[in-house]
């Protein structure tokens, strides 16, 4: 059957900004590269206005990144690449209906990439379209500042630049603000709005939680591999006095000459902030890279504490079972003999090694016993401690779930981002997830969950058993796999061995040694 595509019949609307032009096509309507905000340099967003009809038929500008992307790992996290300005501040919206009073959940994607890359249509996964039209929902997709444009503080320097070292999440407010000024126009419910992302959007998603100007303006939280402690990213803290003057220096300019910062050419700043960045940091003092802890962001929950306001949003909270294990395999896992697990996993735990294989196959039956090697140590344990400390508050419902599917490509066992097509729906988009009769059930379950979610506040799904909320004195944690189930409290024993054999996991180590994108 021929796909119907439609735009000249499609009507002009009417936001906030100004007057817009989107296109139909295969049952939803869709919107590219609409601008929420603009920004000068190192400043906070303004409202967008344009004159005339502004066309969103094609994507916007993602920010630039400070260093070349080397594409890698493509089979496992496929990427796509775009167009790079500073003037970044845009969203894409799919939706199957343009009646005001349809009143529609509303889903909003933040990316991964950390703070420092990355862009709302960098993977191939991220496509709204069969989100929209299986979940009967508005999908907003955005992107804003990041890095060194995005977060770097200047304020010392004058009063344009308060709150510089957070202009990238300000952006996300303003757009935020943006959708619920002007989402009813595309059949959504400015009420009922629910954020999410994965891996440096997780992250965004509990800062936004964190964030007095973003208060009503959503009202639901879903983070994927996305919970960071201090052990993984401290907040970033003090004054960016000492890394403006390093970067001034590096560039021949005096302190009197900071505001040509706002004009230097992108690649001349990205190659300064480089060039000096280590060396301060070395000193303790504060380099930016990552919102800055003040009077309008109140830090990480788990290094600052939760606001009262986060405790009244439901929240998901998400890992997968190898996070960051993306080295190829060396060995096939599953012909080898007990003697020969034993002898591998004995090279990392040693005299230990009977103990915590046990505590490994308790937690995790039916997984191979050289998966330990490659279970995840960044973000389960603080994920856990998130929900808990959200259950603590009593209100709003917290619920867990851990992604522990093998794929067909070494028998590799979930890796970061590998839930990302499953929670979109997307998994026709991506070539790794082609498992028959696996791929398909599981998809249903995650993303009807979702859905539920967002509709609800609760993950309910009948493909799925009761999943209940995280309490004070139980964690339950739903396991999605080819059978799904709940597992209360199952690695808690797991993780008190790995930690009193194991040293303390070094994420920019490993990341480092293996240079993957996510």
């Amino acid at each position: 059957m021929v796909k119907e595509f439609r735009y000249d019949s499609v009507p002009v609307l009417e936001t906030t900004s100004g007057k817009l032009k989107g296109y139909y096509y295969d049952g939803a309507y869709i919107y590219k590269g609409v601008p929420y905000a603009e920004a000068d340099r190192f400043q906070m967003p303004a409202p967008s206005h344009w004159e005339g009809v502004k066309d969103a038929t094609s994507y916007g500008f993602v920010c630039p990144l400070m260093q070349q992307d080397t594409p890698s790992a493509e089979l496992m996290v496929p990427h796509r690449y775009w167009p790079m300005d500073e003037h970044c501040q845009n969203l894409n919206i799919w939706t199957n209906t343009l009646d005001k009073a349809a009143a529609k959940p509303v889903i909003v994607w933040f990316h991964g990439g950390g703070y420092f890359a990355g862009s709302s249509i960098d993977q191939v996964a991220y496509y709204g379209y069969n989100m929209c039209m299986e979940g009967d929902v508005v999908v907003v997709s955005v992107n804003h500042r990041l890095n060194v444009l995005g977060y770097l503080d200047l304020s010392d320097f004058g009063e344009k630049y308060k709150n510089s070292g957070n202009a990238g999440h300000a952006d996300m407010v303003a757009a935020l603000q943006w959708v619920h000024d002007n989402i009813a126009l595309f059949g959504g419910d400015p009420g009922n709005v629910t954020i999410f992302g994965q891996s440096g959007g997780g992250m965004k998603v509990a800062d936004l939680m964190q964030i007095p100007a973003a208060d009503g303006l959503f009202h639901k939280g879903l983070i994927m591999s996305g919970v960071s402690d201090a052990n993984m990213m401290p907040s970033c803290q003090g004054s960016g006095e000492t890394i403006v003057k390093a970067m001034l220096a590096e560039l021949g300019l005096t302190a009197d000459e900071v505001e040509t910062l706002e004009t230097v050419p992108y690649a001349e700043l990205a190659r300064a902030y480089n060039k000096v960045a280590p060396a301060v940091a070395m000193t303790g003092a504060y380099v930016g890279g990552g919102p800055q802890v003040n009077d309008w962001f109140m830090g990480n929950p788990l290094q600052h504490g939760m606001r009262a306001h986060g405790y009244d949003i439901p929240l998901m909270v998400g890992t997968v079972f190898g996070e960051f294990a993306f080295a190829p395999a060396m060995f096939d896992k599953y012909a080898l003999t007990d003697a020969e697990n034993t002898a591998i996993v004995s090279k990392l735990y040693g005299e230990h090694t009977a103990e915590a294989l046990a505590a490994f196959a308790k937690a995790y039956p039916g997984k191979a016993p050289t998966d330990l090697l490659n279970l995840d140590r960044v973000m389960r344990q603080p994920s856990k401690k998130l929900a808990a400390l959200h259950a603590a508050g009593g209100k709003a419902g917290t619920w867990l779930y851990n992604f522990t599917l093998e794929f067909p490509m070494n028998h590799k066992i979930a890796w970061h981002c590998s839930d990302i097509p499953f929670f979109f729906h997307n998994t026709d988009k991506v070539e790794v997830c082609g498992m028959p009769g696996v791929t398909e059930p599981l998809e249903e379950k995650m993303f009807g969950a979702f859905m539920q979610f967002a509709r609800t506040g609760v993950p309910a799904q009948q493909l799925l058993p009761a999943w209940p909320p995280v309490t004070a004195e139980r964690e339950p944690t739903m396991i999605f796999d080819k059978a799904c189930e709940v597992r209360m409290n199952y690695d808690d024993e797991l993780f008190r061995l790995i930690d009193s054999v194991l040293p303390p996991f070094n994420l920019m180590e490993m990341l480092a040694s293996q240079n993957v994108q996510h």
